[in-house]
């Protein structure tokens, strides 16, 4: 591990802000002043999107003619907010004939697949639009158009090399595509075909004497999706963000969004974006990866705050027994790499484990703990069925998984079933057999990527942490840890501030067999802190005096108190 301290990379100011943020954001990649104006000037227009105006004609005549519309989604948090979205809107738009279904994780595979076609057959539309989903499906389109179904695929993963044969498909990231960001989550492709179908039956008069929509009012649902998706918060993706967290700090906002604040504990008024990625999302996920989506739609969609309180405390349960089986599942995977005695010496280019009793829902999480871990791109695979596996895949900065996961299909014809994803992370099946096979192909993918790139090995697989430097003994304080917390949405390419120092050790102890929770004596001032080292108990050692750590400013908040604590990223002891 090495912390590298960020350096300024303009000059930009933002006068609203004390200067010791300033200097914090001019280390963030700002290429024009206005990128940091986090109002809704700017946003990028709907109208440069590819083949938004086939789509739009397609949804304005389905409206027109009161077609049944079919939303298909994904079974995490940007397929669940991206259904809540399309259904609420069309609805408003006057859709009467207006539904969704969300595959089911382990029985009908991911996104629009064959076996979730063939249950819609029974009943279908006249129109299906995939949200979040649906660009690499192409054997369900072929089925769906054949059975005389319109579709259209609105998605933001990477494209195949052949396309889905659909009516119409949005997606940002289409080879040629003119939208300036290639950040957008599903939520917010949808919410951009959307938006264009509000411009179009404006245009044609279809609201009348009244209002159109405005569309503004669904930024909390679509903040939700694109801070939970991890996608890069770009500029325009800031903007989305930072709209629908204000939405949601003044109160104004869906039930099932004010429910899910509720039971995680969060404080409304001072939301961000670290409390959506994990006191809400988490939730919502837990629907998706031990039961069915459905449940965490149906909360998005409930006009009722009883329900939607109902719903969140079930969501809650969930995510305590998910919280209890990932344990299981890493103590498993622990005792699997503490078989093979991993050390710096030999730690392979790749992890890739499985066990026949892990759960499919919890593969994703489990893959980014040990990745955090090692810091090698991780495949954690669990049992599906008639000898396949399906597995979850997390990379490292610098290693494209999709990517790489695309010349090893293309070089071992049969050895992937289905696979799909983006940089960071990915999603794949194959067959039990060939987990050794798939684990020495991709071995050798990354070790060909690291010759052709002409990467350093060892620098490219060293764990680096950015920081912002050392935080001035002044600003260990509430004030300034509001400040950062509240300025801006901070994640994927905008990062939160992370600073490093010394601090004395004054006590120590271990939560759970997983989390350190320490006393720190701060530098300069002499006051001590609580700090929070999550997830890293195996970094201990005995007799710890002092330590360096890269660390962010948080507030812990409990009974109404509200103290400053340290979240601790990385530390090592000071000899």
């Amino acid at each position: 591990m090495k912390i590298i301290r960020r350096t300024p990379q303009h000059s930009h100011i933002a006068p609203q802000h004390s200067s010791f943020l300033q200097e914090i954001l001019k280390k963030r990649a700002i290429d024009d002043p206005a990128e940091l104006d986090l109002s809704l000037r700017g946003l990028h227009s709907f109208e440069s999107l590819s083949n938004i105006e086939e789509a739009t004609a397609i949804v304005v005549d389905a409206i027109l003619e009161q077609k049944e519309i079919l939303i298909v989604g994904d079974y995490d948090v940007d397929g669940a907010t991206s259904i809540a979205l399309a259904v609420r809107i069309l609805r408003e738009f006057g859709c009467h004939h207006v539904r969704y279904t969300v595959p089911h994780r382990i029985l009908d595979g991911y996104g629009l697949s064959t076996p979730l076609v063939r249950k819609i057959l029974r009943n279908p539309p006249d129109l299906l639009i995939t949200v979040d989903n649906g660009i690499s499906n192409i054997d369900g389109v072929a089925l769906a158009r054949e059975a005389g179904i319109d579709v259209i695929v609105t998605d933001h993963h990477l494209p195949p090399e052949t396309l889905p044969n659909a009516n119409a498909i949005v997606n940002p990231n289409l080879v040629g595509d003119q939208f300036p960001s290639k950040a957008l989550a599903g939520v917010g492709v949808i919410f951009y075909l959307l938006s264009s179908v509000r411009a179009r039956l404006q245009k044609i008069g279809y609201f009348g004497e009244n209002p159109a929509p405005k569309m503004g009012k669904y930024l909390d649902i679509v903040a939700l999706g694109t801070v939970a998706d991890l996608v890069p918060l770009d500029a325009n993706n800031r903007k989305i963000a930072q709209q629908g967290l204000l939405r949601m700090r003044q109160g104004i906002t869906i039930p099932g969004i004010a429910a899910l604040i509720e039971v995680s504990s969060r404080n409304q008024a001072r939301l961000s974006t670290s409390d959506i990625g994990f006191g809400i999302a988490p939730l919502l996920n837990a629907a998706g990866r031990l039961d069915n989506m459905q449940v965490g739609i149906e909360l998005l969609l409930t006009e009722s705050p009883e329900e939607a309180r109902a719903i969140a405390q079930e969501l809650f349960s969930m995510n305590e027994e998910r919280k209890r089986i990932e344990q299981e599942m890493r103590e498993t995977a622990d005792f699997i790499l503490n078989e093979i005695s991993l050390d710096d010496q030999t730690l392979p280019l790749s992890i890739c484990l499985y066990d026949q009793s892990w759960h499919q829902g919890i593969t994703g999480i489990v893959a980014s703990r040990i990745k955090e871990q090692y810091y090698r791109p991780t495949f954690i695979f669990a049992y599906d069925n008639e000898g396949l596996v399906k597995g979850s895949g997390r990379s490292i900065r610098g290693i494209h998984l999709r990517d790489l996961m695309s010349n090893v299909a293309r070089d071992n014809p049969g050895l992937i079933v289905t696979f799909g994803g983006h940089a960071m992370a990915a999603g794949l099946s194959l067959m039990e057999e060939n987990i050794p096979h798939f684990q020495k192909a991709m071995e050798e993918e990354i070790e060909r990527f690291l010759a052709q790139n002409g990467e350093d090995q060892e620098a490219l697989l060293s764990q680096k942490i950015y920081s912002d430097g050392p935080l001035p003994p002044t600003a260990f304080n509430l004030q300034f840890a509001d400040e950062i917390k509240l300025a801006f949405p901070w994640g994927q390419q905008f990062p939160e501030p992370i600073f490093d120092d010394r601090f004395e050790v004054l006590d120590y102890r271990i939560l759970k067999g997983t989390h350190l929770k320490f006393t720190l004596r701060a530098p300069g001032n002499g006051e001590s802190f609580e700090a929070m080292a999550f997830f890293q108990a195996h970094q201990l050692v005995d007799h710890v005096g002092e330590i360096h750590c890269a660390f962010k400013l948080d507030i812990n908040e409990w009974r109404g108190n509200r103290n400053l604590q340290l979240i601790i990223d990385y530390f090592t002891p000071v000899a």
